[in-house]
């Protein structure tokens, strides 16, 4: 059994406009809504296992705000670096007529660079949750990478979420170099066919698979949105259908699956010496228990799942 789930990343107030007219205020951010949805399901399911969210806010309500939400969903504080003088981000969450959500963000420019964070020991066994262009950003990247490393070398479970957005492309030249390294420290790498599009310019995750993730991580989810999800081990591939529901937003699917897929890990006792091999046995358990948990978010206006979702699995 894991020892604490550790999420690490960004925090933002997410507001989200439809036709115009804001119609929700949550706080978001990629890592930070599968960590409020393991609260809601780890956390009620293993009382006993910390989960922990490595962010930085600023010094004003939204931080308050923020810190309560952690707070009342299961979430340790104790990796939460509050700047004083500064203003924490919030964004803009656009919903098209497709549901899907076109993010614009405010930021504190005159916050400083995510580094002098809590100390938290890493332990074998612990499962650390971490991806986006958090991970990669030059302004985030040092401390993310000493975070990683230092879980790496302690022998914990590490999960990486590429999520890498087309608005960053410009980005890429630098940022695929920190992709790969992200990689070769993970147990797990996800990425979605518009990802590896962005990255390697193709969306044939096999492909993708051999070429380029294999050499530094043997376990591969790929993402196909609405369609199916492709996974890899050095045990085979499988693939797996999604299934057809109403779409209220899109906003927090891949980050859900995120959650879900931890929590099938936790439950199900995976060690990390197992998930370097998993069988089509192993994923057929894995990959459907992901995938309802994603569905849940994108049949709701907020980012994570209900409070009382975990009943049902």
């Amino acid at each position: 059994m894991a020892k604490k789930i550790i999420g690490i990343g960004e925090t933002v107030l997410d507001i989200v406009f439809r036709g115009g007219q804001p119609i929700a205020a949550v706080p978001g951010g990629s890592t930070f809504n599968a960590m409020v949805s393991l609260g809601r399901t780890a956390g009620r399911r293993f009382p006993d296992i910390p989960i922990i969210m490595i962010t930085q806010v600023g010094d004003d309500q939204v931080a308050d705000i923020i810190t309560d939400f952690m707070l009342h969903n299961g979430l340790s504080t104790d990796g939460v670096k509050r700047v004083p003088g500064t203003q924490s981000t919030v964004s803009m969450a656009v919903l098209d007529a497709h549901n899907d959500a076109h993010y614009e963000f405010f930021r504190d420019r005159g916050t400083p660079p995510f580094e002098d964070l809590p100390e938290l020991c890493f332990e074998p066994g612990d499962l650390v949750v971490f991806g986006s262009f958090f991970a990669i950003s030059t302004s985030t990247r040092g401390a993310v990478k000493r975070l990683v490393d230092a879980a790496h070398a302690a022998g914990a479970i590490i999960y990486y979420d590429i999520n890498f957005r087309r608005s960053h492309l410009a980005d890429l030249p630098t940022s695929r170099g920190f992709i790969m390294e992200n990689c070769a420290a993970s147990d797990v790498v996800r990425g979605s066919a518009d990802d590896i599009e962005f990255l390697f310019g193709t969306r044939n995750a096999a492909e993708v698979y051999e070429k380029h993730i294999s050499p530094l991580c043997g376990t591969f989810i790929c993402t196909k949105g609405a369609d199916s999800t492709e996974v890899f081990s050095p045990a085979g591939r499988a693939e797996f259908p999604v299934a057809k529901i109403d779409t209220v937003t899109t906003i927090g699917a891949g980050d859900n699956f995120n959650a879900g897929f931890v929590y099938a890990l936790l439950a199900g006792g995976f060690t990390k010496e197992r998930i370097a091999v998993l069988t089509p046995e192993d994923w057929a358990h894995l990959v459907p228990i992901a995938t309802k948990f994603s569905a849940a978010a994108c049949q709701s206006l907020y980012n994570y799942v209900d409070a009382d979702f975990v009943d049902g699995l």
